[in-house]
């Protein structure tokens, strides 16, 4: 049975490759010739083809729009434009499964249908890639850096101001490092920093990523430095924004943000819910894109929880959807502001018990309570490092940084990015 193939090429290269398509002997058909974006997607969703031969030019065309016809089970065949090379690079950063020149007569059209039977799984044997356009295989990415995502349970159990700190202790071993804010409900990030919160951030991020033209330049222009390999991606300002942070823009965000820092530490939303009543809509926008999206890229989950009695029930629940979830398969446990006011005399070892009895968890790291600490480093917008040296909670926070360090032994080192002044 013949595969369908939805065409979008725009200009003379329709018809040449829509006739070397026919001429597969019935192993292709087209199936569909869409004048649009929105043709192409609709005849996606519909089942009408499993290959789409998209112009790289096509209005519209951008990262998610690939990402749909990715869930609908469409392969996607880009084609570029050899007097424009950067085509055929945006179309490989939008997630292409292959990118080809534009044909301009039947030999060069056979070749991008082969290369369309390869990418299905179909070629006749003895059939080898050949384009003029590198696939998305052997398109130069990024060294591999390390992400933790800093997530904790509803009640604001000190999510920011872990991650700030960590991302800190981080920097200041010597550890490029980028603190993102992807807390979509009430992201302070730049607030505990001192930065303002109108910088454009993980939404620019985001845009450019969904147009295919975030690279390590442009992000490490929209990432201001703070302190001595320390840089910030700030957050939006405001949490009806949610929209601006779909998961498929994030996911090339955390992919890019690993060849610019060693570490990318992001401070996550407290909601894990899927939107399931969304999910016969694969083009609807999810609420909590931006934590999910975070939560699967992260090489280590960081769970924070409280150290009264509702906090550490909120975080053995958590721990526990973040199980069934899938998420977190490394992860480590903080409990944050453990005192005795409300643990008990000897709150450490109340906290290690809960959570040991109930979670399953035997080396949970606690953060004594150190208001005043606290209180003085968000006055004055600086990390514990910076304001309060000596506090128990900084130090408790910089064994977690330590701990967090140690998982690089082994690990890819980072290229060094191109100086750009932020």
């Amino acid at each position: 049975m013949a595969v369908g193939v939805l065409c979008a090429v725009q200009g003379a290269a329709e018809a040449i490759i829509v006739q070397a398509v026919e001429q597969t002997g019935g192993r292709l058909s087209v199936t569909r010739r869409c004048a649009d974006l929105t043709e192409l997607l609709a005849a996606a969703e519909a089942g009408l083809g499993r290959l789409a031969v998209v112009s790289g030019d096509l209005d519209l065309l951008d990262r998610e729009a690939i990402e749909l016809l990715h869930r609908a089970g469409v392969r996607v065949i880009g084609i570029g434009d050899a007097t424009r090379p950067w085509l055929g690079e945006r179309l490989a950063a939008l997630g292409a499964d292959l990118v080809a020149a534009a044909p301009h007569d039947e030999a060069s059209a056979n070749e991008v249908v082969r290369d369309a039977l390869v990418v299905l799984g179909t070629a006749p044997d003895g059939d080898t890639h050949d384009s003029s356009w590198p696939d998305e295989q052997t398109v130069r990415r990024p060294a591999r850096g390390l992400v933790v995502a800093v997530w904790g349970p509803t009640g604001a159990p000190g999510r920011t101001t872990v991650a700030v700190n960590v991302a800190a202790e981080l920097a200041a071993a010597g550890r490029r490092t980028l603190l993102v804010d992807g807390d979509t409900y009430g992201g302070c990030v730049a607030q505990v920093v001192g930065m303002l919160d109108e910088a454009p951030g993980l939404a620019a991020a985001a845009r450019a990523a969904g147009q295919g033209t975030l690279d390590l330049t442009t992000l490490a222009r929209i990432t201001p430095t703070i302190a001595p390999d320390l840089r910030v991606l700030s957050g939006i300002s405001r949490a009806d924004r949610w929209p601006e942070l779909p998961s498929s823009s994030l996911d090339a965000v955390w992919t890019v943000a690993r060849g610019l820092a060693e570490w990318t530490v992001i401070d996550c939303g407290f909601c894990l819910e899927q939107d399931e009543a969304l999910s016969y809509d694969t083009r609807a926008p999810r609420r909590n894109a931006a934590t999910l999206s975070a939560l699967e890229a992260a090489d280590v989950v960081l769970a924070v929880g409280a150290g009264d009695p509702v906090g550490i029930q909120r975080l053995v629940r958590g721990l526990g959807e973040l199980t069934d979830l899938g998420l977190g398969s490394t992860r480590m446990v903080l409990v944050n502001r453990v005192r005795a006011s409300v643990a008990g005399p000897q709150p450490g070892e109340a906290v290690a018990q809960a959570l040991a009895r109930y979670a399953g968890v035997p080396d949970a790291h606690l953060v004594p309570d150190d208001g005043p600490a606290l209180d003085t480093a968000l006055l004055e917008a600086r990390t514990l490092r910076e304001a309060a040296p000596g506090s128990p909670a900084r130090r408790a926070i910089a064994g977690v940084a330590v701990r967090l360090d140690a998982l690089l032994v082994g690990a890819p080192s980072v290229e060094p990015v191109v100086a750009v002044r932020a």
